[in-house]
């Protein structure tokens, strides 16, 4: 392989990683016309990698927080002091809320910490990028929901794995058809939700409603989870989007968009650090085949790509435009079903 032919196909998986058209389907496209023959898994594992490491710095906050709530969920006394420092801020708000009331009774109604009214009664929408790691106790359903989905996705890929490497190309031309009719349908229900939660209080599936007026969010359940971590493991099919299934699996659960997008990349984290570990007694035959420059090359420009994608895919993902991907893996699909 030389290093132009490996900075292509790293930046087809930069590009095709996140954005929902299947990255590992693109690779196999390229590398069947560059007449490459059997390239080893582990290099489509290390650009995979390499993605994974823009996927980590556009996350690192998040990261950052889900580590943190982890280390005091496992500490001795974590959970307590957590409970305990919420209750001392709910205890400071409602003393400056008396004194304020005293001091100024016409105010009372307008204190900074209580509900703003919505038009119609209508309770506060939950803001979207709090449903991860908004508080604690999201934080923990969000580690659970990784672990379940990660486990589920697991068994799937040790099965696939053995079945992929011997699928002929026509299957993947396939998987290009699935991927693109998953993106309209997850889109359709995203939008006949959205029309039946328009004169509602509030979407009972992301939260609860408190007396206060304001929306609890309920985070990520079990059940969601393992019908995600599902929808990923079909993402390991050739011509299977990974994040276009797991976002859609994500909305028809009935997780937001927002939440959906998120959620789908941090829990690639594992999936592709497990992928990496299968294969890693692979890596000098990697080294050998196909050189350590052109790797090297192929994925810096993974990396590279994969961060821009992914920046974009993340605004396409708030405008729920993913299913304009469909546009162009239909005539991709039949294209590759005519003539390979």
């Amino acid at each position: 392989m030389s290093i132009f032919q490996s900075i292509i196909l790293g930046v087809l998986q930069g590009i095709a990683e996140f954005l929902p058209i299947s990255s590992s389907g693109h690779l196999k496209v390229a590398q069947e016309l560059f007449g490459l023959g059997e390239v080893p898994l582990l290099f489509d594992v290390m650009l995979h990698l390499a993605t994974l490491a823009a996927v980590i710095l556009y996350f690192r906050k998040k990261i950052a927080r889900l580590f943190a709530i982890l280390f005091r969920w496992i500490l001795p006394g974590g959970k307590r002091k957590t409970e305990n420092g919420k209750l001392e801020v709910e205890r400071g708000k409602l003393e400056l809320e008396n004194k304020v009331g005293k001091a100024f009774p016409s105010a009372t109604m307008a204190s900074p910490f209580s509900p703003t009214p919505s038009p119609r009664g209508i309770a506060p929408k939950t803001p979207e990028a709090d449903l991860l790691t908004g508080t604690d106790e999201l934080g923990r359903k969000t580690i659970l929901a990784v672990i379940v989905a990660t486990i589920v996705t697991g068994a799937i890929g040790v099965v696939m794995s053995k079945l992929i490497p011997e699928l002929p190309i026509k299957v993947t031309c396939v998987g290009f058809l699935f991927t693109a009719c998953l993106l309209i349908f997850s889109a359709k229900f995203e939008k006949r939700k959205t029309a039946r939660n328009s004169d509602v209080p509030f979407d009972s599936a992301q939260g609860t409603l408190s007396q206060s007026g304001e929306v609890k969010p309920k985070g990520i359940s079990i059940l969601q989870a393992l019908f995600i971590g599902f929808m990923q493991g079909v993402g390991t099919l050739p011509g299977v989007s990974r994040s276009g299934s797991t976002i859609a699996g994500a909305q028809l659960a009935g997780v937001n968009r927002a939440a959906a997008g998120e959620f789908s990349f941090i829990v690639s984290i594992p999936a592709i650090l497990g992928a990496f570990v299968l294969e890693a007694k692979d890596l000098g035959e990697v080294g050998s085949q196909i050189g350590v420059l052109p790797v090297f090359c192929g994925c810096l420009a993974a990396f590279a790509w994969g961060y821009l994608s992914l920046s974009i895919l993340m605004k396409l993902i708030r405008k729920g435009k993913l299913e304009w991907f469909a546009c162009y893996l239909i005539p991709l699909g039949i294209l590759g079903l005519i003539f390979f």
